[in-house]
């Protein structure tokens, strides 16, 4: 089976590949052939264990689409294909619907497998901002506090309209405060609890907050499967994850009209490869969604890192924290943006022996 004539087949970015029920490769795709350095004519006919190995996760992969699974994703899977040096990919495999047994591979050479990379590198990130936090904080706290006690009594003996600018001192100090506590907070590497949550109770609390604060102006839409099994963690740190995106989508919001959707679902066929060819499942998936003016081009790849934001008094540390937290807990999280529309997925594992009871209830 040849496509090359398909211009549909040539016009995939990424590395695509179709393979056989037996596990040979039947054709791909000119962004394959120029990935993998290898022309069709090379690999066709071949089984794809040659160039992949025998025991690798696209194997794997394969088999459980086989087994019944619509379409599974891998993320952050290593590939090296024949004598190519292995480099990241997220994966997906999905069977071809014609009755022979034939399954689609794509390999997405950019996207969540760099995301993730870069979310996992975060926690070095954090040990730095954490020993800038420690050596800074008391250095910075004890000026601001008599700042502030000094404007406190200055006011006291001004007039109404300098009292405005004592009052202005105090708020900026205030402020100052506010952000060393949320560089400690982005620094902070202890362990993350691990204790059975609902996700929907953490979603709950999260967006009552947000409704009686910042976003009073925006209309919730949820869309819940009530049968998802609990996942591990802390629950303090899931909600102040959920605040921080809440908070992201109506602040980019239309003061009028202004709509933010929770979905969440049960995805298998989703997991992250890890180091020593172990994979972790990350079937619990949320979505938000809101219809705000979507995040910029320039920023959009780097949108997880420190100190990256379009707000014009932004930290840059909301996303960052939400990028740790879903990494300490064992999840991802991934973006989706475009004007009207920007969509936040988060994924994590669910509890031991959840996933099986969840499995056969499917």
């Amino acid at each position: 089976m040849n496509l090359h004539s398909d211009p549909l087949w040539s016009a995939v970015p990424y590395p695509a590949v179709l393979i056989s029920a037996e596990a040979a490769v039947l054709s791909c795709n000119g962004a394959a052939e120029n990935a993998f350095s290898m022309s069709v004519r090379q690999m066709q006919g071949r089984p794809l264990a040659a160039f992949v190995g025998a025991d690798s996760p696209i194997m794997e992969s394969i088999g459980q689409t086989r087994a019944g699974v619509a379409s599974v994703v891998q993320y952050n899977v290593e590939v090296g294909w024949a004598e190519r040096p292995q480099r990241p990919y997220t994966l997906h495999a999905a069977q071809v619907q014609d009755g022979t047994g034939t399954v689609l591979l794509l390999f997405h050479p950019l996207g969540m497998a760099e995301q993730m990379d870069r979310s996992l590198s975060h926690r070095s990130a954090a040990r730095s901002v954490t020993g800038m936090a420690a050596m800074l904080a008391h250095e910075i706290r004890n000026p601001l506090a008599g700042i502030s006690g000094a404007a406190q009594l200055l006011s006291m003996n001004l007039g109404e309209e300098d009292q405005e600018l004592t009052e202005l001192i105090r708020a900026e100090t205030d402020r100052i405060g506010k952000l060393v506590e949320r560089v400690e907070s982005f620094g902070d590497i202890r362990p993350a609890a691990r204790n059975p949550v609902n996700i929907h109770d953490v979603i709950d609390r999260a967006k009552r907050a947000a409704e009686a604060g910042f976003a009073r102006h925006v209309r919730f839409i949820e869309s819940y499967d009530p049968s998802l099994p609990p996942t591990l963690g802390d629950p303090d740190q899931l909600i102040q994850v959920f605040q921080n995106l809440f908070k992201n989508a109506a602040e980019a919001c239309p003061a009028v009209g202004g709509v933010i959707r929770i979905r969440t679902g049960y995805q298998p066929g989703v997991k992250l490869s890890l180091p020593g060819r172990r994979a972790e499942s990350l079937p619990l998936l949320v979505s938000i969604v809101d219809n705000g003016g979507g995040i910029p081009e320039s920023l959009i790849r780097d949108v997880f890192e420190p100190f990256v934001s379009s707000k014009a008094n932004g930290s840059g540390l909301g996303l960052s924290l939400v990028s740790k937290v879903l990494s300490d807990h064992g999840g991802v999280v991934e973006v989706d943006s475009q004007p009207g529309r920007t969509e936040f997925r988060i994924r994590l594992p669910l509890m031991t022996g959840a996933a099986d009871a969840q499995q056969e209830v499917a």
